[in-house]
């Protein structure tokens, strides 16, 4: 659909719009301030609405009146708005409910696929499970696919946080940390590790364990654990709270392992 096509035709949709509402004393001025534009370009659309016969001055009242051939055209471009705009609704509908997933098998566009989370990652597949949605457009195995007209539930329950709380530095910091019991709980098996401060950095590197995140740890641990994944985080001494009070406030369970070496 093609709308107001040539320039200015907006300008005169609206000036007319404003005539055609006959309000008494109606000035050029008047027209001007609403639409934010210069009276000389008011008087300039006047006098082309005027001469192509879709407004009329009559001579007893110096008012102007919008006339049949120029409702008839301000009711067909009115309508070829709202036409255009309901269009633009709904694309933007459209765009707002599109989910990401990555393909478990080849998909056409659509089809009806059910979706599963693993891992924190959203998963379309054949298989039934308790949500479902329709592919938008052609996927191969692997790639990232657009899902639209999402329904039911998806089956995500929650991961657990392990806080290992490290001694601060002037309490001896890594050298006062017992690396044997934290590489026993290291080596239960996490999605995620998380670090926090400077002695947790010491200590992930002397076990050579690499975290995934160490900057808005809070934020990132309950993210994960939220999407279903199991977090370790490292924290410093009282840091722990920042962690645990995010935690609470989300329903996350987590439990705090103190690894101060004890002689």
């Amino acid at each position: 659909m093609k709308v107001f096509k040539k320039k200015g035709e907006l300008t005169r949709f609206q000036i007319l719009a404003e005539i055609a509402k006959q309000q008494p004393h109606l000035r050029q001025k008047d027209i001007a301030e609403k639409l934010g534009i210069t009276i000389q370009a008011v008087s300039e659309n006047i006098k082309s609405l005027t001469d192509e016969g879709f407004v009329e001055i009559r001579e007893d009242s110096a008012r102007y009146h919008i006339t049949k051939r120029g409702i008839e055209k301000l009711k067909k471009e009115a309508s070829d708005l709202r036409k255009y705009a309901d269009e633009v609704s709904e694309t933007m509908n459209t765009y707002k409910s599109i989910w990401p997933a990555i393909a478990k098998e080849k998909l056409k566009a659509g089809e009806e696929v059910w979706l599963k989370m693993e891992k924190g990652t959203l998963y379309a597949t054949k298989d039934e499970t308790s949500a479902y949605a329709e592919v938008l457009q052609d996927a191969e195995k692997g790639e990232d696919v657009a899902l639209i007209k999402l329904n039911g539930i998806i089956d995500l329950k929650h991961g657990s946080v392990t806080i290992i709380k490290l001694p601060v530095i002037n309490r001896g910091g890594s050298r006062a940390s017992d690396l044997n019991k934290i590489l026993k709980i290291y080596k239960k098996g996490f999605d995620k590790v998380g670090i926090m401060g400077t002695v947790s950095r010491v200590v992930t590197d002397k076990l050579n364990i690499k975290p995934d995140f160490e900057f808005a740890t809070p934020h990132s641990t309950v993210a994960a654990a939220k999407r279903g994944l199991n977090v370790l985080v490292f924290a410093v001494g009282n840091m722990t709270k920042s962690i645990t009070k995010k935690l609470d406030e989300e329903g996350i369970n987590y439990v705090i392992e103190d690894v101060k070496y004890s002689k």
